[in-house]
């Protein structure tokens, strides 16, 4: 059994830079946005503004229920899902939708995040629009990177490092069709769960997500029952995108993928040079003859990107293994749908054909990805939904509170810069002055002493160049060498408040980067229990662009 407890969560907000330049400038309103997209997040009335458009176009809305009720009905329907499911079928109904690759033990915090921003940001625009906005989380499970989805980090011994699911992929099969096994991964999973210690929780986690990946086919089914087991009773609603049953209700918009695909790749090509000339680079990398979309073969469970030949007028992939007539791929979106798969320029189109999406929850990349794409939705006679940025989520624990007062760093630095400029700062200060000073000195004096006995022996004695030169290096590494013995011996001295320094790098920028890429929510649910999951979602988190620091 699971011990209760309620964990007491405080939110403190922070404006901190974009790696990303489109992003950055995108979150702090520095674009001319109407080059870009459709709908400004800054305008007040915006989410009106979208849900006005959208009462003028049709959408399966009774299929679609149909389908994710049968999708989810395995996993268990609670009320709130059941109620979601039927306002879905309604026309005035919308969702907040976005996605994410299946990753093992769902990957990284930033997965987290963005489900959890789907669900807040619904929740508020229905309180808001006083209209039902339904959470649609969907799986990425047509993707084909197993190295994207295959680890975990953990910290061991107050490093990170990479513990990888062994599984050798010989084809480009899409993630969905990556067999777990169950042998394999219960081995794995036990050695992630020891590098996070023995708690109270601890045993019952990992019964449960032992059991979940017993359960479990491929790595989306592993990755959905897990999530489902957190969020259900918000409410949200999940599909795989490589399912074969969503499939039939995507045939004919493929089959309008492929009518218009020459169009398509040209407004695409068209926006990039916009996007150029504006001063940010391109994020999607395709050729004018893209077809952007995959064959999939069922039987070798590869999938295969197809290109269009002018001349020929055939489509094709690159190694010319697999060749269709538009005719043939237009049958096979009637009639084998499941053959086909969407690539980054596709998949937008086609989540936006399927669901009535008041907005989507975007991550940078998707941002800067989206943007190039106006003019292909504007093709297809689309508006391309407000683009919100996920809530970017740092937690820190009351042990690093303390250890950033002592070393006297803000946390605003740590997450801005790192934290080595303050450690730099640190060691500088705890350095002997004098011996630095005379070191310094040395060294100077190395240099002309050994410049003038290299010219006078240079005189009687060319050849004696190559081993003057080496006697140089090895003087000069023997004074390195006994001056970082000294300045070891003085950080020694101060190794308790260099350790302090270690582990604020170790939990808010691990391995140089945000936490939200690094750290499982494992970690957390096994110090803290699933209550861990509740409380944070009792917080009102605001979608203001600002980064958000739980302190736990």
């Amino acid at each position: 059994m699971y011990l209760k407890g309620s964990i007491m969560m405080e939110l403190k907000e922070l404006a901190l830079p974009s790696i990303n330049k489109f992003a950055s400038d995108y979150i702090k309103n520095k674009l001319a946005v109407q080059e870009f997209f459709h709908y400004d997040l800054q305008e007040q009335n915006v989410y009106h503004s979208r849900l006005k458009d959208l009462q003028e176009r049709t959408f399966k809305r009774q299929e679609l229920a149909e389908y994710i009720s049968n999708y989810m009905s395995p996993l268990g329907l609670t009320d709130k899902i059941n109620q979601n499911l039927k306002a879905l079928v309604e026309n005035e109904t919308t969702v907040v939708i976005g996605g994410q690759q299946a990753g093992l033990l769902t990957g990284p915090l930033y997965t987290i995040h963005k489900i959890i921003s789907i669900i807040k940001l619904a929740e508020q625009q229905s309180f808001n629009l006083g209209k039902k906005v339904v959470p649609v989380f969907w799986v990425a499970g047509e993707d084909h990177d197993l190295q994207e989805v295959n680890h975990v980090f953990v910290q061991d011994d107050k490093a990170y490092e990479k513990i990888s699911y062994p599984y050798y992929q010989e084809s480009k099969s899409m993630i969905s069709d990556i067999p777990l096994d169950s042998s394999y991964v219960e081995k794995w999973i036990s050695t992630v769960f020891q590098t996070f210690g023995e708690t109270t929780y601890t045993k019952a986690l990992l019964e449960d997500v032992k059991y979940i990946a017993k359960g479990s086919k491929n790595f989306s089914d592993f990755f959905v029952k897990i999530v489902h087991s957190w969020f259900k009773d918000y409410g949200l609603l999940i599909l795989d995108a490589a399912d074969k049953n969503i499939r039939r209700l995507e045939s004919e918009y493929f089959e309008q993928l492929i009518i218009n695909q020459e169009q398509i790749t040209k407004k695409v090509l068209t926006q990039q040079s916009i996007i150029k000339e504006k001063g940010y680079s391109r994020t999607i990398e395709m050729e004018d003859s893209a077809a952007n979309l995959f064959f999939y073969d069922t039987e070798k469970l590869e999938r295969a990107l197809l290109f269009y030949d002018n001349e020929t007028q055939l489509y094709k992939d690159k190694a010319g293994i697999y060749v269709f007539s538009k005719e043939q791929l237009l049958e096979m979106a009637k009639k084998k749908p499941e053959c086909l798969s969407n690539n980054v320029v596709s998949r937008p189109l086609m989540q936006e054909m399927l669901f009535p999406s008041l907005a989507f929850i975007s991550g940078p990349g998707e941002m800067a990805y989206w943007s190039e794409l106006k003019l292909a939705f504007e093709w297809m006679e689309m508006k391309m939904p407000p683009i919100v940025p996920r809530l970017n989520i740092t937690f820190m624990e009351k042990d690093i509170q303390k250890a950033l007062h002592e070393i006297d760093v803000d946390i605003y630095e740590v997450l801005a810069y790192d934290i080595e400029g303050a450690k730099a700062r640190f060691i500088s200060s705890i350095k002997d002055t004098n011996i630095e000073s005379v070191f310094v000195q040395m060294k100077n004096q190395l240099l002309i002493n050994h410049q003038m006995l290299s010219q006078g022996a240079m005189l009687h004695d060319k050849g004696l160049e190559q081993i003057l030169k080496k006697n140089a290096d090895i003087l000069n590494e023997q004074l390195d060498f006994i001056y970082n013995r000294i300045n070891s011996s003085v950080e020694k001295k101060h190794q308790h408040i260099l350790n302090k320094y270690q582990d604020v790098q170790n939990q808010l920028r691990p391995l140089s980067s945000p936490q939200e890429r690094i750290v499982n929510l494992y970690f957390y649910l096994n110090k803290y229990g699933p209550v861990f999951i509740q409380d944070l979602m009792k917080i009102e988190f605001e979608f203001n662009s600002m980064h958000k620091v739980v302190l736990l």
